[in-house]
């Protein structure tokens, strides 16, 4: 689910919970009333029904509301920030300083830290640390006093230092149930993400397998009588004689046929990755040879830059040939999003005790968010010239060592590639 979706969704339950509270403290209210003999028409009585019919009527409006509004963030503050000045007021009619609705606030702050998060939910307990301290202030200089008194003047016959110990232990609650609600929000969101990253790439990896079992037979076979077509070609241009149309038509087919032998040979290492030559690798040093690879291959008149930080010491453990091949897939890849222009940045850390990680940042276009679910299957490509198996392959070879990709990119401002590799201790 999106986090507009959740958010829309824990917004309708927070409306029907409102509605479900204020029904209850109406039908309490009405009960209490029918068990006294009190009459309908006293001011706290009033009061208690007009709150709750208040509460009611917002209820159906924010219901209303929510299905025409996009801003869902936005009016969730709203809604918690009066929310609020609700519950303030309940407990100035129920009793001010000796109201038990108190403990409401702190309710406030765990569905807040869930709809706005740690921040807004911050703000939220300093709205209701600041709007309790005023009223019970007030309430205890004798400027308001609470329409129902249960059985004491509240805060006008406590001490001082009590009044004021109160409230601050209400302030530290508010802050503490918003700080620990939000953490455990916050965890709750980390984890649904990493869940919904591992959903994808199980799905992308179910994708690319059942691709490669059934292509790469016919890829091998293909392979050789194009093999054999190019040799016979070549055999002919040399044995007949000169002809300045037929040497131009028979360059065209040697071209395209080494372009469809590449294509087979990419398919083919996508397909079913050579066999592994495992071996402990130096992350820095390999990371070294491929950068200064592609620089040469580049040449000199690029004006692409290549920023270096490599972390010494990280070890891991694989083909140096494979490492080697995602590095220039990555590498390529990133300047061809750049193109004549711009910065490449690789970095190499450690990523805990077990993991290796690599990073590949470009100042390219970037990835529109809907072709970013796409990059990693085979032939997918938005180039003119692309074939569309060079992220497959990276990601293809990075199973194989059950290691893992992923990528970070905004629109117009580049992408990020980031590759987490199985550490391996360093050699003695």
């Amino acid at each position: 689910m999106s986090a507009q979706g959740e958010l829309y969704r824990r917004l309708k339950w927070l409306t029907f919970f409102r509605l479900l509270f204020s029904t209850a403290l109406m039908g309490g209210a009405a009960y209490l009333h029918a068990e006294g003999d009190s009459s309908f028409f006293t001011p706290p009585l009033l009061a208690i029904y007009g709150l709750c019919i208040g509460v009611f009527t917002l209820s159906i409006i924010y219901a209303l509301l929510l299905k025409r509004l996009k801003h869902y963030r936005a009016f969730a503050a709203v809604q918690v920030s009066i929310d609020t000045v609700i519950v303030s007021l309940m407990i100035y009619l129920t009793g001010g300083f000796s109201s038990s609705f108190s403990l409401l606030y702190l309710v406030i702050m765990i569905y807040s830290s869930m709809l706005i998060y740690r921040k807004g939910s911050l703000i939220m307990a300093a709205l209701c640390s600041i709007q309790y301290g005023i009223m019970v202030d007030l309430e205890y200089y004798g400027v308001i006093t609470p329409l129902v008194s249960p059985g004491s003047a509240g805060a006008l016959e406590e001490q001082w230092r009590y009044v004021l110990f109160k409230i601050l232990m209400i302030a530290i609650g508010c802050f503490s149930v918003s700080f620990l609600s939000s953490l455990l929000t916050e965890q709750l969101r980390k984890s649904r993400r990493e869940l919904s990253d591992m959903e994808e790439h199980l799905r992308r990896v179910e994708k690319l397998a059942t691709v490669g079992e059934m292509a790469a037979g016919l890829a091998h076979e293909i392979k050789n009588p194009l093999a054999s077509l190019s040799g016979s070609i070549q055999l002919i241009r040399e044995d007949i004689p000169f002809s300045e149309d037929h040497d131009r038509l028979m360059k065209i087919v040697l071209r395209e046929a080494d372009r469809l032998n590449s294509l087979l040979s990419n398919f083919l290492l996508f397909a079913r990755p050579q066999a592994r030559k495992m071996e402990r690798i130096e992350v820095e040093r390999a990371l070294v040879d491929s950068v200064s690879l592609f620089e040469k291959h580049m040449g000199s008149s690029s004006r692409i830059r290549i920023d270096r930080s490599f972390a010494p010491g990280i070890w891991v453990e694989m083909d140096p040939m494979h490492l080697h091949q995602v590095m220039w897939n990555l590498l390529l890849n990133a300047a061809e999003a750049m193109g004549d222009d711009g910065r490449i940045s690789i970095s190499s850390l450690e990523n805990g005790d077990r993991s290796a990680r690599i990073k590949v940042c470009d100042t390219g276009c970037g990835i529109p968010e809907n072709r970013a679910g796409h990059i990693f299957d085979p032939f997918y490509t938005t180039k003119s010239n692309g074939t569309g198996l060079g992220l497959s392959i990276v990601h293809r070879i990075l199973e194989t060592y059950d290691a893992r990709v992923s990528v970070d990119s905004v629109p117009g401002s580049g992408t990020t590639f980031i590759l987490d590799l199985k550490r391996a201790a360093a050699p003695a």
